[in-house]
């Protein structure tokens, strides 16, 4: 699979020159109390994950199943976790039966630290190396995305001036720029939430 942008519409399908930020966050107007948005910086909903129970005739059975959606509803990708700490990520709503994007492992799990490892479709033939590599502290929201040794997006809390705690319901996530759509970016944020799980 080619890392370059879809052909949707959303906000940060695009190639920018400057990074992006997205704001995370459980608690949003006119959104259900629980479900998890990210927002422009003006408030605007980019995307939105809802929980999906998953289809009984998948099999082997995920243990979780969500959907990134964008501003209007539409299913981009359908997240998949299962029992052995992987993940798979399809196009759309679906139930395995569409085209598989891209799959985690996790490679890495401690108290306080969780390393993944994210190999896309069709990018090699056996599983020497992987694509991106994800490391940091999903209690912390603290999470950096490598691709080789570049950096491709990093999220943090929303700390303000002379804060010494600040809470884990809201987090920044920025992108920089490249050529890896942002959507792709905001799902495996979602999996490295759920990492340490």
């Amino acid at each position: 699979m080619e890392l370059g942008t879809s052909e949707s519409s959303y906000p940060g399908s695009g190639n920018w020159e400057i990074p992006i930020d997205l704001f995370g966050s459980k608690k949003h107007a006119g959104v259900s109390r629980g479900v998890l948005t990210f927002a422009d910086e003006f408030g605007n909903i980019v995307f939105r994950v809802n929980r999906h129970p998953p289809s009984p005739n998948l099999l082997p059975l995920p243990e979780d199943k969500k959907l990134l959606l964008d501003a209007s509803g539409n299913p981009l990708f359908s997240i998949h976790r299962y029992h052995n700490g992987s993940w798979k990520c399809y196009k759309g709503d679906n139930d395995g039966n569409n085209e598989l994007v891209f799959r985690v492992k996790r490679t890495l799990k401690t108290l306080t630290r969780v390393e993944l490892e994210v190999h896309f479709h069709g990018e090699r033939s056996n599983d020497e190396g992987c694509d991106l590599k994800m490391k940091g502290s999903p209690f912390r929201r603290s999470c950096s995305i490598y691709k080789d040794a570049d950096l491709v997006a990093q999220s943090s809390l929303m700390y303000k001036l002379h804060q010494i705690y600040a809470s884990r319901g809201k987090f920044r996530l920025t992108i920089f720029p490249g050529t890896i759509d942002h959507a792709l970016i905001v799902a495996l944020f979602v999996i490295f939430l759920s990492g340490r799980k």
